[in-house]
């Protein structure tokens, strides 16, 4: 298997991880997906590792998911058990990660970033939920992590038109901690990173915890509720006809079915 994501740890006890898959943008692609929780998975059980930066490259965090995998399947197909698997992983690791967004973090990507715990971000760089476009709905938390980060009035606008929103915009409503002048987002990112390392490990894993408690004593029960909707809406057949849409490179024409 093609390797997909790069790790590395320096002498401050943070562990920098990479997307590395230009010729899809990083999309969250299932073997994207198992490399990179493999990783974090691995990096949450070093007791060297204090801190974790999730990164892509200049141009692009992450563009979202496989579209051409998910466009393969039928509209009759039952619900694959195993496609929150990854999120549900990700959910688990204890260790404080950092995303450092640069370029394009949607629909899958931008679910990502607002997954770790803290975002810094290029001021070029462009979030959003574009799944509408597509026929289908965020299902990995973009309804419900954005709404919370944002609120229910801006989230309402960029889920249900799919529009983008520059960092800057991330900043003013809370979204990311850091915008950053072009190219510093990186060494911004680490050195909140290292930061965060410079504290006793446990205490930051359980302060983690501590925090993530708060914010979402409602989350689980809307996270089910938007995996099912998501669900709904890949059995459709405007899902099959935006997909297809876009790998042709045309405009779709949704019928409402």
């Amino acid at each position: 298997m093609a390797e997909l994501v790069e790790t590395g740890v320096d002498e401050f006890h943070v562990a920098l991880v990479r997307l590395d898959s230009p010729e899809t943008r990083n999309a969250l692609s299932a073997a994207m997906k198992e490399q990179l929780a493999g990783e974090l998975e691995r990096l949450d059980a070093d007791p060297e590792v204090r801190c974790v930066v999730v990164a892509g490259s200049d141009r692009v965090f992450a563009a979202g998911a496989d579209i051409k995998a998910m466009a393969a399947r039928d509209p009759s197909e039952p619900p694959d058990p195993e496609a929150a698997a990854f999120w549900t992983r990700l959910a688990a690791i204890r260790t404080p990660l950092v995303a450092a967004v640069a370029g394009y973090a949607l629909g899958g990507g931008c679910e990502l970033a607002m997954a770790c715990d803290l975002i810094v971000a290029d001021e070029g760089a462009r979030f959003g939920q574009p799944e509408i476009t597509l026929g289908i709905i965020p299902g990995a938390g973009g309804t419900q992590r954005l709404t919370r980060a944002i609120g229910k009035q801006r989230a309402m606008e960029y889920v249900l038109t799919g529009r983008r929103f520059d960092a800057g915009t991330a900043l003013a409503w809370g979204l990311v901690n850091k915008s950053v002048s072009e190219g510093r987002w990186l060494e911004e990112a680490l050195a909140l990173a290292r930061s965060i390392a410079e504290r006793p490990p446990l205490a930051t894993k359980l302060a983690k915890q501590a925090v993530l408690t708060a914010h979402e004593q409602d989350l689980s029960e809307g996270l089910r509720t938007e995996r099912s909707l998501f669900d709904e809406a890949m059995a459709t057949e405007d899902r099959v006809e935006g997909m297809t849409a876009f790998l042709e490179k045309r405009d779709p024409e949704f019928k409402g079915r």
